[in-house]
């Protein structure tokens, strides 16, 4: 893989994922989202990565689709297949990883640059970062599951306001909506991330890919279907070597120690 528009760290228990294209507030390309899908192939069958960090490179997270890139904007007789065959399954590996994933948003999120963030487990932002749903403003859809995500997290009302205006909201106001689970002042952003990466490395992972997969199904099923799928995975939680850590630890009162899946 090339470090020109994704870099794949390792420290430790933890995995960065940088986009690195800076000088265009790492704006996607279809080659950077084939580097992106390759990089996450690669962490899915690492078992010594316990939680996973998507970051952006310079001032910007990701300013969504690179409308100078040709290849996928000039023919749009081609843009179905550039979102299924580019964007969905990213989104989809982002969701099925069984590592824990931060978005960590260092500045603007937009368009597809916020579908990304939105499929990650965990979205933590600095508060001069900013949020914008934008497609609207080039006549075009969310996509990268933009439409999926918003509902579910701010309700049908604020997900349409963003959508159709595609006003952007600072990360305050996106942690007050739901949209995010944390806004933290500029100065304390690469503390906060790192110390919320090292906490979920601390967790029993393969209880977390489970918690991941519980709550993704979730929003397609009755209550009766989401009882069976507790059921099916508390059975699985309960066969691994953490939970048996986990039990032990709180009936000697001392603290966990997981080793993960």
């Amino acid at each position: 893989m090339t470090e020109t528009s994704i870099l794949l760290q390792r420290d430790g228990a933890v995995a960065r994922l940088i986009l690195n294209r800076p000088d265009k507030l790492n704006s996607l390309t279809l080659g950077m989202l084939a580097e992106l899908s390759a990089a996450l192939t690669d962490l899915d069958s690492d078992d010594a990565v316990r939680a996973v960090v998507l970051t952006g490179a310079g001032r910007g997270f990701c300013a969504g689709q690179d409308l100078t890139d040709h290849e996928a904007m000039d023919d749009t007789r081609a843009v179905r297949a550039v979102v299924e065959r580019h964007y969905n399954p990213v989104i989809r590996q982002i969701r099925a990883l069984p590592q824990p994933v931060i978005a960590a948003v260092n500045g603007v999120a937009a368009g597809a640059g916020c579908s990304l963030a939105l499929a990650c487990d965990i979205v933590i932002a600095t508060e001069s970062a900013k949020f914008s749903n934008a497609f609207i403003n080039i006549g075009l859809i969310p996509d990268g599951g933009g439409s999926y995500f918003l509902p579910r997290m701010v309700g049908q009302a604020r997900a349409m306001g963003l959508s159709l205006l595609g006003e952007a909201i600072d990360a305050k106001r996106a942690a007050e909506w739901g949209l995010i689970w944390q806004a933290v002042p500029d100065a304390d952003f690469a503390r906060e991330v790192e110390a919320l990466a090292r906490r979920l490395t601390d967790k029993p992972t393969a209880a977390i890919g489970l918690i991941k997969h519980a709550i993704n199904v979730s929003g397609h099923h009755s209550l009766e279907q989401q009882l069976a799928v507790e059921a099916e995975l508390q059975a699985q939680a309960a066969e691994t070597e953490d939970y048996q850590e986990g039990r032990a630890a709180f009936l000697e009162k001392r603290k966990p120690r997981f080793i993960g899946r």
